[in-house]
């Protein structure tokens, strides 16, 4: 495909790390995001040795970033670096939190982002990790992500090298900005990944489940991806869904619905 796939591993939520593996496998899928969770039950040396095995390969790691947390993660946001570069991934995604508790101070918990990004991007460099801000729609801004645009994540990925800090373009979060395009292709050069999934309603409540197949909803994907495409990237279009629905229905029908509307949208 001339938008080739990847699975996020959060859209076969029940799978361990080695069913979503052979799943990827069995479809013909040549590419899957990882989630730290699941790394850990099976371990990064065993996560090598399977991947290496099946020529799947990694497009990112879920997730690094919470640097509004006390204390700022540090250690944590550490460990996932090494992680990524245990498994030869090239993108850690940054959530970067969301107001601490208590707190209404919005100006400071950007600067605290900001500086945990600082300390971080060194180091992942070091290991040959790009951090990549993934911009929250503005509902999460409380307690996920403080960074709630695209053109915010841009202005703060332009701060440092960029092969050092990039920029995720996660459809779901990003479809309803006026700006969106405009910002797509400002972030040229910027660009370390591409998520889709589609905005289904009504939302349930919190609206973090409230993610479908691409096509069931209201999110232009094709527009967007061919925004992304247009302003330079040339990676896989990660497919990332948060919906229990989805997640209870056997793995193997939701990664074959997940092949057919992807070519349905980008074949």
């Amino acid at each position: 495909m001339s938008r080739p796939l990847s699975l996020n591993q959060a859209t076969t939520k029940y799978w361990t790390l080695a069913e979503t593996v052979r799943g990827c496998v069995d479809a013909g899928i040549p590419a899957l995001g990882v989630w730290r969770d699941r790394l850990t039950e099976i371990g990064v040396d065993k996560a090598k040795r399977l991947l290496d095995e099946t020529g799947v390969v990694v497009t990112s790691l879920c997730r690094g970033g919470f640097f509004t947390a006390p204390d700022g993660s540090v250690e944590d946001n550490r460990r996932a670096v090494e992680e990524c570069a245990a498994i030869d991934c090239p993108v850690l995604v940054l959530v970067c939190g969301g107001l601490p508790d208590g707190s209404r101070d919005l100006v400071g918990a950007r600067a605290r982002v900001r500086d945990g990004i600082a300390a971080l991007a060194p180091y992942a460099a070091e290991r040959g990790v790009r951090l990549a801000i993934e911009p929250m729609h503005p509902m999460f801004c409380s307690d996920r992500g403080v960074i709630s645009t695209l053109g915010q994540s841009i202005d703060l990925a332009a701060e440092f090298p960029a092969e050092q800090v990039g920029v995720v373009v996660d459809s779901y979060h990003i479809w309803w900005d006026p700006e969106v395009e405009r910002q797509i292709a400002r972030a040229a050069g910027r660009i370390s990944l591409v998520q889709v999934s589609d905005w289904v309603t009504p939302l349930p409540a919190g609206a973090l489940l409230g993610r479908g197949h691409v096509g069931d909803g209201h999110i232009d994907n094709r527009r967007l991806v061919d925004a992304a495409y247009a302003a330079g990237y040339h990676g896989y279009v990660e497919v990332e869904i948060f919906n229990e629905e989805i997640w209870s229905a056997p793995g193997e029908q939701t990664v074959a619905t997940v092949v057919e509307r992807h070519r349905q949208a980008f074949g």
